[in-house]
Parts: C-alpha cells; sequence; structure tokens
C-alpha cells in the first residue's frame, strides 16, 4: 500500500498530473492543459488499472474544495473524464461501510486502523481467480493467508470494519488515516453459496492534515 500526499493547491495538482506519460505514451505532453489517462498512470505508478487510477486521483485531490476538484477535471480528456466518472470513490466511515458500501467499487474509509495478530478472529474466505488457458476459475482461499488484517474504527462509533492489504508490505500506523481501496466480498465459510461480509482491499492511505 502506498501512501499518498494530498494536493494542497490547485497549481499543484495541475502541474503533477499534466506530465507527458512515461516516455512511450508518445501522443501525450506535458504542460499542453489536458491531463490524460497515461499521466495520471505514470504519477499513480500504474499502467493501465483504471479503477485505482480514480483512487489515486480521489485520495490525492481529498483536501481541496469542491471548486478546486472542479477546475482540475475541467482539464481531464474525454476518456480520463469518463472513467473517472465510472468509478468516483464512496467517502465513508467505518460505520457506515457495511451497510453502505457496494462491492468492486472504491472506497475511502477514514479512521484508526489496528493490525491484527490473531488468525482465531478473521476465518473468512475470499475468491481468488485461477486462469489455465483460456478458462478461469476460482478457488476459496482463508483471508489471512493473503493478507495483513486490520480493524479500523472511527470516532464516533465502537463499530468496526475489517481492511486489508497483501502481505509483506509495510504495516500501518495507529493512527487517524485515510484508506482509500475496494470493496470486495468475505465468506464467512466455504459453506456459505453468497457472501454475507466484506471488506475493504486497500491500495493507499494518507494521513489527516
Amino acid at each position: 500500500m502506498r501512501k499518498i500526499n494530498s494536493f494542497k493547491k490547485v497549481s499543484d495538482a495541475i502541474s503533477e498530473l499534466d506530465n507527458g506519460g512515461r516516455f512511450y505514451n508518445i501522443l501525450t505532453k506535458a504542460e499542453d492543459g489536458v491531463i490524460s489517462k497515461p499521466e495520471v498512470g505514470k504519477v499513480a505508478g500504474l499502467f493501465s488499472d483504471k479503477q485505482k487510477m480514480v483512487l489515486f486521483l480521489d485520495l490525492s485531490m481529498i483536501d481541496l474544495s469542491t471548486d478546486q476538484k472542479s477546475e482540475i477535471l475541467a482539464k481531464f480528456d474525454d476518456q480520463l473524464l469518463s472513467v473517472y466518472n465510472q468509478h468516483q470513490s464512496q467517502r465513508l466511515l467505518p460505520s457506515e461501510a457495511h451497510e453502505k458500501g457496494i462491492i468492486s467499487s472504491n472506497a475511502i474509509l477514514t479512521g484508526v486502523p489496528k493490525l491484527s495478530d490473531s488468525k482465531s478472529d478473521f476465518k473468512g474466505f475470499i475468491m481468488v481467480p485461477i486462469v489455465v488457458g483460456n478458462i478461469t476459475t476460482f478457488s476459496l482461499i482463508p483471508l489471512i493467508d493473503q493478507y495483513d488484517i486490520y480493524e479500523i474504527r472511527d470516532e464516533d462509533s465502537s463499530e468496526t470494519f475489517f481492511i486489508a492489504h497483501d502481505k509483506g508490505q509495510a504495516k500501518l500506523p495507529e493512527k487517524k488515516l485515510r484508506i482509500a481501496g475496494v470493496f470486495k466480498e468475505l465468506k464467512a465459510d466455504e459453506e456459505e453459496k453468497k457472501a454475507s461480509k466484506k471488506f475493504l482491499e486497500a491500495v493507499y492511505y494518507s494521513e489527516e492534515s
């Protein structure tokens, strides 16, 4: 999971985002007044994941006003604006995520994450795709085998929500953070036909100003 420092001024955002893309993006130009998908991918550290690009944009612009965001969005080309409108993030507290979170959609949760090292507390299973040739099947594996698991709590509630990121990444600090990720399904056990729980697969985070 990557830490993001959010933009404080529109000029800083435009300067960083209107960057011309990587050297092989010959149709994009730096500082031409147009922000494209390859340019966002470059600064976000991504190549083709459109949904995560929008996560990066939402978290990087989180401290700007509505008018300031509109000024930046006005510089998006048609393709990037379409992608952005398709994947805009929900802004939720952890106590709202169970009820309001939409599976496979982007979200930003604000709260204090606490790492859990107890395997007995997390017995849920996730679907992992397995590709053999042109055939894709899915296997159920324990959540704890794939991810480091945190419980995140907001200040006004005792309710918590699970967030997770791939094992081996740097641990999150136990302080108030904004976590950007994608809601995923979590099955209570291998016999459950339809997932009854969810968690946030974390991609980026930032500290509150």
